[in-house]
């Protein structure tokens, strides 16, 4: 089959990775792609939003099966734009990837169908968020409802601090128009987990567990970024609580859509809080997770592109989802800055030393190919520039192989935490 990838980051070269090794893809394109993609796939230099010149490109070069990978063109339409088109298309419909195009859907839908999350309140009107906010006890959780880049998140420990959420959301803009819309939610204290899930509509199979690192800086300090390492499995997500999720959170919620006349087809992405009183909800995100989807994807037995046809064709309950009994740990390599202000364009050296290294992946996030002198080099292109993956066989093993082939890469500028994972010490 001819494929196209629609996409150019970190998650989006795991996908590639795991779909060119696949004997269903004949030939595979990526859609803007990046350095890594290139690698795998003939890249095009179309924007993931150019829903038109997409359709016209799958069309020209008879594309079998399109992949749309990121969050704003899924909450865009781009893959209805496919589909209405009669191409077959990995990605949910944008009438279901407002699950997490808008937090106050998702809330509304958890109350309506009883899927447990945190009580919640949603606003349009600043002053009456603030005459709630004072009834509430702190820390206050502030959610600006449309997508902001896994930065739309704002945990405040006084009043002071949440009034000024308030303002930076629904008066400044600092999202643009995901502000529009507040939510207020309870604040929640357990261990976070994330489980992401294939789902035709019908069916909905959990894939394993990982754990992400919101924040910028080491001890979970400094601001909200995409996400700067994460593990996969969790320890903490006992079979205890696979089963509590698979009963009250998983299907319930692919049922709810189906209820709704959404049905979902995708990646299902359940961000999850371990509370004292059992797993709670705490997002949903209509696509694979970054970095998550580069712990999990190099873990999957199955041939990625067989269940993606399963999720499009509905026909999932055909598929056998394994997992290998390994561990796999993601380090972000950064530009130093992020997430507010980085330079860009510093050559990247060492990627070379992962050629044929088993068990290790450089998956690229914001790079691009530029000339120099030299001829053509890799450089540094985005806020989170690569993604250092290792496997090992359990946490501890693939933790220290990652920090470890963190040193065979470097670029002026490079940042990284140096805490990811530290919570496998603590299970």
């Amino acid at each position: 089959m001819k494929i196209l990838l629609v996409g150019g980051g970190g998650r989006e070269h795991a996908i590639a990775w795991a779909v060119a090794k696949s004997p269903r893809c004949d030939k595979l394109y990526a859609a803007p792609g990046n350095a890594g993609i290139a690698e795998l796939a003939e890249c095009v230099d179309i924007s993931v939003m150019d829903a038109p010149s997409l359709v016209k490109f799958a069309k020209e070069k008879e594309i079998d099966f399109v992949i749309v990978a990121p969050d704003d063109p899924l909450a865009a339409g781009v893959a209805d734009a496919f589909l209405d088109e009669g191409i077959r298309t990995f990605g949910p419909r944008k009438n279901a990837a407002i699950i997490e195009a808008s937090k106050a859907f998702s809330k509304d839908l958890m109350k309506k169908y009883d899927i447990p999350s945190a009580a919640y309140e949603t606003f349009t009107d600043p002053d009456e968020a603030l005459k709630y906010l004072e009834t509430q006890d702190a820390p206050y959780v502030l959610k600006a409802d449309g997508l902001a880049l896994g930065k739309g998140v704002l945990i405040c420990q006084d009043l002071d601090e949440a009034k000024e959420g308030i303002k930076e959301i629904m008066i400044d803009k600092k999202f643009g128009d995901a502000g529009n819309k507040l939510v207020i939610e309870e604040f929640m204290t357990g261990r976070e987990v994330s489980v992401l899930c294939f789902s035709d509509g019908k069916t909905i199979l959990p894939m394993t567990s990982a754990q992400d690192h919101k924040r910028a800086g080491d001890g979970d300090t400094g601001l909200n970024t995409g996400g700067m390492g994460t593990f996969s499995p969790s320890p903490f997500y006992t079979d205890e609580v696979a089963k509590f999720c698979e009963e009250n959170v998983y299907q319930r919620t692919i049922d709810a859509m189906a209820a709704e006349g959404r049905p979902f087809k995708g990646v299902l992405f359940c961000g999850l809080m371990l509370t004292p009183k059992g797993p709670k909800v705490l997002e949903f995100n209509a696509r694979f997770g970054d970095p998550e989807a580069q712990v999990v994807i190099p873990r999957l037995k199955n041939d990625i592109v067989e269940v993606m046809e399963a999720c499009a064709d509905g026909t999932l309950d055909k598929i056998d989802l394994q997992f290998e009994d390994n561990a796999a740990v993601c380090v972000m390599l950064a530009s130093d800055g992020y997430p507010v202000s980085y330079k860009k364009g510093f050559e990247i050296r060492g990627l070379e030393n992962f050629k044929d290294k088993d068990g290790y992946y450089v998956f690229h996030s914001g790079t691009k190919f530029a000339d120099t002198e030299d001829g053509k080099k890799v450089v540094t292109n985005g806020g989170r520039v690569l993604g250092v993956v290792a496997l090992g066989d359990d946490l501890l093993e693939a933790r220290a192989n990652a920090y470890k082939a963190t040193e065979l890469i470097d670029f002026d500028n490079k940042y990284m935490r140096h805490d990811i994972g530290k919570a496998i010490d603590e299970q």
